[in-house]
């Protein structure tokens, strides 16, 4: 046993005492009390051994194995009962050993509760994956299901990453029930480069488009459009702080315009649409940015011309842009768009005209299966309403000591923007929640205050933790 040890240049002192410790009083085989100690080592092994009762290794004399031992029915193991031959007197065989340094990490917490070890990350974006997606792609992460290579190594037009990708649109459809006159794209750039594309192929450069602007994001939307079209915009919350969203009877639309545009949910200032607008341009075109609700509620795909998101906030990492458009807009481009932002170029390829970001694809597809595993977006939205309602009542019922500046019926359920009566007690806020494992509490640089980003994979039990601190703070402070 020692030789064995020694061999594998093993630390064998705890090994040893482990060993002849615990042989057990019943006989056993040779090869079970070798598998009994090396279980015990700070070494995994791998083992191959092709004859049960002789093990022995055509290298020198002195790492010869054991290769015979005395056992019986009488007497209990003894380490004089092994003997070693200088010489082998059977065929060598191989022994296979594949060592992995053990950690003393604690076991992976269970899919279903929070591992303590973890935060509660309340960043607008990235933002927290679902536990249990994170340990699968874990566990997948070196060998993906048998194929030898991991996910970040296969080619994109392998049969491995075809059957990933096809998956991911497939329960994509089935979790929005796209119907079949949609294409679905997935894309990069994020959802800044969409403000480009969406002009450059829907209109021409003489064409208008109307733009709702709620927040940054639509503003941000309005100035790139600028480059490639004139765009509009028929309404603005600017004067307001972005606090709003406007009556739809009341806004101004161009019956010329070639699309009506609309930021569904803005990430800076919680400001959420909770219905639509009906087009009233020549073409029927709504166009939407969901990047920031993207997948948490049911959504009626067959209103919008094109449906664009950003992957980090609620269904994968950075890097994936989603896109969803009717295949009657594609095809249209002006002649100056880039290759890479041509709609056409990307349906005809199924997405892989170019190599696609693989990772994110497969990390969005796990999200996929697992908002399915929950019940479908009908689900995913009780679980969003309940967690938004538990925190608006925490800052409504505060007396003024916390304040959230939206207007009650367009208040976001993803992105929870709140500030203090006392604004000098914001920073010590932030500070104390860090220490408590809630974390990115901090609100977005234009805005100050606080934003708590509540997406699908963020617990009920990360919002309970934040409203049970809020009302400590309260009273220490108030």
């Amino acid at each position: 046993m020692f030789r064995i040890l020694q061999w594998a240049k093993l630390d064998i002192g705890e090994t040893e005492k482990l060993f002849f410790q615990n042989i057990p009083n019943s006989p056993k085989s040779f090869s079970s009390l070798l598998f009994s100690s090396l279980l015990f080592s700070p070494i995994f092994f791998t083992i191959t051994v092709t004859t049960m009762s002789i093990i022995s290794m055509a290298t020198s004399p002195q790492t010869r194995l054991l290769h015979h031992h005395n056992f019986n029915n009488n007497n209990p193991f003894n380490p004089s009962s092994i003997r070693i031959s200088p010489t082998p007197s059977f065929k060598p065989i191989s022994i296979k050993c594949a060592a992995t340094t053990q950690t003393h990490s604690p076991p992976p917490p269970p899919a279903t509760s929070q591992s303590q070890d973890r935060v509660f990350n309340f960043a607008a974006g990235p933002a927290t994956l679902p536990e249990n997606v994170l340990l699968r792609a874990q566990s997948e992460l070196y060998n993906w299901r048998g194929s030898g290579m991991s996910v970040m190594e296969m080619s994109h037009r392998g049969k491995e990453f075809l059957s990933i990708i096809q998956k991911a649109e497939s329960d994509l459809r089935t979790l929005l029930a796209i119907p079949p006159e949609y294409s679905v794209l997935f894309l990069q750039g994020g959802a800044t480069t969409q403000f480009a594309a969406i002009p450059l192929n829907l209109v021409s450069s003489d064409d208008t488009a109307d733009y709702i602007v709620t927040g940054s994001w639509g503003d941000k939307a309005f100035k790139e459009a600028q480059k490639f079209c004139k765009p509009k915009v028929i309404w603005s919350g600017k004067s307001e702080k972005y606090t709003k969203i406007p009556s739809f009877h009341d806004l101004d639309q161009n019956p010329d315009a070639g699309f009506l545009h609309i930021c569904a949910n803005e990430t800076i200032h919680g400001v959420e649409f909770k219905d639509y607008p009906t087009p009233k341009n020549k073409n029927g075109i709504l166009i939407a940015d969901m990047s920031s609700n993207f997948c948490s509620k049911p959504v009626d795909v067959s209103k919008f011309g094109v449906i664009y998101a950003g992957a980090q906030k609620n269904v994968g990492p950075s890097g994936v842009t989603i896109v969803i458009i009717r295949k009657d807009l594609i095809g249209n481009a002006q002649g100056v768009t880039p290759v890479m932002l041509d709609y056409k170029i990307h349906d005809e390829n199924n997405s892989l005209y170019n190599t696609p970001p693989c990772y994110g694809i497969y990390m969005c597809g796990l999200v996929f299966e697992d908002l399915l595993e929950q019940g479908g977006l009908k689900e995913v939205e009780k679980k969003n309403k309940r967690k938004g309602e538990l925190l608006y009542n925490a800052i409504d019922e505060s007396n003024g000591f916390y304040r959230c500046p939206v207007d009650k019926s367009v208040r976001s359920l993803m992105n929870v923007p709140f500030t203090l009566e006392k604004s000098e007690l914001e920073a010590e806020f932030i500070k104390e929640a860090a220490k408590e494992k809630m974390v990115q509490l901090k609100g977005h640089r234009s805005v100050g205050g606080m934003r708590a980003s509540i997406y699908n994979a963020m617990p009920l039990a990360g919002v309970e933790k934040l409203v049970a601190f809020m009302k400590d703070f309260q009273a220490r402070h108030a």
